[in-house]
């Protein structure tokens, strides 16, 4: 069967790999679409430092179950669409025993620390899977990737009386500002794109604000009556926007980050005490699948905005060049299978 790999940062090629063969609790996928994201990217440029080469990539993941294994339940049956978790968890580290498995310390994500479905048919154990009758493809292949913002969104403790900031209108940072809306809050999106902005509108923000032509400070002021936004979620990963959000949020405030900077950080640390601010990180997702799916049930989540361009398997290794070279050019990048 045939599989896309990344032989090693920017060398791509289409292989033969086994099929594999559904083990006791696992289910044989068929695979449809994979999305591609952040993480994806930096595999492809050699900067991602969690993974390892040649790797097949692949965590955005829509499916049909093509068999099942010994002690797989009845209602997964052959032909049935799913997405699943890509993630895995120890149950024994720390995170795992607080029962925040997304966090868990020897966590092995699909397409980073282990082979991704990148390629035709793959295994995964049945409670991995998340079945969501009633979405589309198009719907079922952005669920992971919004639980991911949904996750940062929880993690801040949003509210319906607050005034939520998010910077960075990726995938991820349109997740939280479409859970933050789905909570009821008021939604400020910030990002130096009028086309990711103007998809930003469409998924719940309430205002916009670009950074490259608008001084960010001023402009929250103005939005917030002086006092800053309640809680401000950082989706870029970048030096200047996690200072951005220390100094922007309100006292007492949340602040939550995806993202993280890929290099040091220099912060003015009385802003954490003076304010008493909560800051929080967030990694992966936990629970917020079905969040996710019952959200996508609405219809108002702009599916075919988001996804900039869909190339079949042979075509992965030219579209991932194509998004290196111009990153702003695409939201959302996917494979059919």
């Amino acid at each position: 069967m045939r599989a896309f790999v990344i032989e090693a940062p920017g060398i791509t090629h289409v292989a033969e790999v086994e099929r594999p063969v559904a083990g006791e609790g696992e289910v044989l996928l068929r695979t449809i679409v994979v999305g591609m994201c952040g993480t994806d990217l930096s595999t492809f440029r050699g900067k991602n430092p969690l993974v390892s080469y040649p790797r097949i990539p692949g965590h955005e993941i829509v499916a049909t179950i093509a068999e099942t294994g010994p002690g797989v339940p009845d209602h997964l049956v052959p032909g049935l669409n799913v997405t699943l978790s890509p993630y895995t968890s120890c149950g024994k580290c720390a995170s795992c025993k607080r029962g925040r498995v997304n966090a868990c310390q020897f966590n092995q994500t699909l397409g980073v620390q282990r082979e991704g479905a990148m390629k035709e048919y793959f295994t995964a154990p049945w409670s991995k899977l998340y079945v969501a009758e009633g979405l589309s493809i198009p719907e079922l292949s952005l669920v992971e990737p919004l639980s991911v913002g949904f996750h940062a969104t929880a993690r801040g403790r949003v509210t319906a009386g607050d005034t939520v900031a998010v910077i960075g209108c990726g995938v991820v940072g349109l997740g939280a500002i479409a859970a933050a809306a789905y909570r009821g809050a008021r939604v400020i999106a910030i990002d130096v794109d009028d086309r990711k902005l103007a998809v930003a509108r469409q998924a719940g923000a309430t205002d916009l604000v670009n950074s490259k032509s608008v001084e960010v400070h001023g402009a929250l002021q103005a939005l917030t009556g002086g006092l800053g936004p309640d809680v401000f979620i950082e989706a870029v990963g970048a030096p200047a926007t996690f200072r951005m959000a220390v100094e922007e949020v309100a006292f007492t405030g949340r602040v939550v980050y995806i993202g993280y900077a890929k290099e040091p950080v220099a912060y003015e640390t009385r802003l954490f005490v003076m304010k008493e601010l909560d800051i929080m990180g967030s990694r992966n997702a936990l629970d917020e699948f079905g969040t996710v799916i019952e959200a996508m049930r609405g219809g108002k989540f702009p599916v075919d905005a988001i996804i900039s361009k869909v190339v079949p398997l042979e075509e992965a290794g030219a579209i991932l060049q194509a998004w290196s070279d111009d990153p702003g050019a695409y939201v959302k990048v996917q494979v059919s299978l």
